[in-house]
């Protein structure tokens, strides 16, 4: 396994990490204790999840499948979505974040969180709130390092300049969605992150599960899968993706390879790429994403998958 450090922190992390999207939804508690232990096993020390990933669940199955293991882990839990319906249930409030994270860490089972992200912006809460707020948490124990996701650039920037400005903690990485079919981020984002030093952690690596082959054209996804059980994977199914996903299939075909690996494979050629979090629904998914890594791919390659996902 590949270590890489967050950013410009001295925090380091699997290059192969687990999203823990899945637990509670797709995944019972069990299937959860034995995919976390299995990416354990294979060296994968960052494991990703939410308060709001199926209402606190994902949380409690992930603490329950890191008993005994906790020490061997970068921790990362967001806070912002709404966990009720209360006017400070949600949000990146002073309030709301010291309640969230209490929340979190019960539920996780820990006294701490390795890294706190701000799940997407509060345009409602002044920045320096925010900043503030987190900067109290790192100080409290309660979390290492912080990060956000979702933010537009100048939220970022503005996060930078406040922290700056006032001595506070500031963020190390972002977490935007970027793979193959989404490469938006590269006209911009991208290049303020090489400026000041953030580390990306994508997610939606596999686009939702639409980049492991598991879908055909105008066929229904197969029961039990994402793209059966999730009304927001339709995003994905777009004529274009379609065509691109098609000339990968070739491409990785012709290799002796899959598109999910091409995916993987490719994020980790990206500048400013920390870590991958992609959920994985079993073992298998973990295994092969850590086998993806191994895929090195040539300057003639990337160019020919350039040529492919371009927009």
């Amino acid at each position: 396994m590949e270590y890489r450090h967050l950013g410009k922190s001295g925090l380091e992390v699997s290059a192969i990490g687990l999203g823990a999207n899945p637990f509670g939804n797709e995944v019972d508690a069990a299937t959860a204790a034995s995919i976390v232990h299995r990416a354990l096993d294979l060296g994968v020390t960052y494991i990703d999840t939410a308060d709001i990933y199926n209402s606190g669940v994902s949380e409690e199955h992930l603490g329950l499948a890191l008993k005994g293991r906790r020490h061997e882990v970068v921790l990362g839990t967001k806070a912002a979505g709404a966990m009720g319906p209360g006017p400070n249930q949600q949000g990146a409030s002073r309030k709301h974040l010291k309640e969230a994270i209490e929340a979190s860490l019960r539920r996780l089972g820990t006294d701490y969180v390795d890294l706190y992200w701000i799940h997407h912006p509060d345009r409602g809460t002044p920045m320096d709130e925010t900043m503030r707020t987190l900067d109290d948490l790192v100080r409290s124990g309660k979390t290492r390092y912080i990060g956000c996701s979702n933010y537009w650039d100048w939220e970022v920037c503005e996060s930078i300049w406040t922290a700056r400005s006032q001595h506070l903690t500031p963020f190390i990485c972002v977490q935007p969605m970027y793979n193959l079919l989404y490469r938006e981020i590269e006209q911009t984002t991208v290049p303020m992150c090489q400026a000041y030093g953030l580390g990306i952690v994508p997610y939606f690596p596999l686009a939702g599960g639409f980049l492991t082959g598991t879908y055909r054209r105008g066929v229904p996804p197969p029961a039990g899968t994402r793209g059966a059980n999730r009304p927001t994977f339709a995003r994905w199914t777009s004529e274009r993706n379609w065509d691109v996903l098609e000339q990968l299939e070739q491409f990785t075909r012709a290799r002796g390879r899959t598109v999910a690996e091409l995916a993987i494979a490719w994020l980790l050629t990206r500048p400013c790429l920390s870590t991958i979090i992609a959920g994985a629904d079993t073992v298998g998914h973990i295994e092969g994403n850590v086998k993806a890594a191994e895929w090195r791919l040539t300057e003639e390659e990337l160019a020919e998958v350039d040529r492919i996902t371009g927009p």
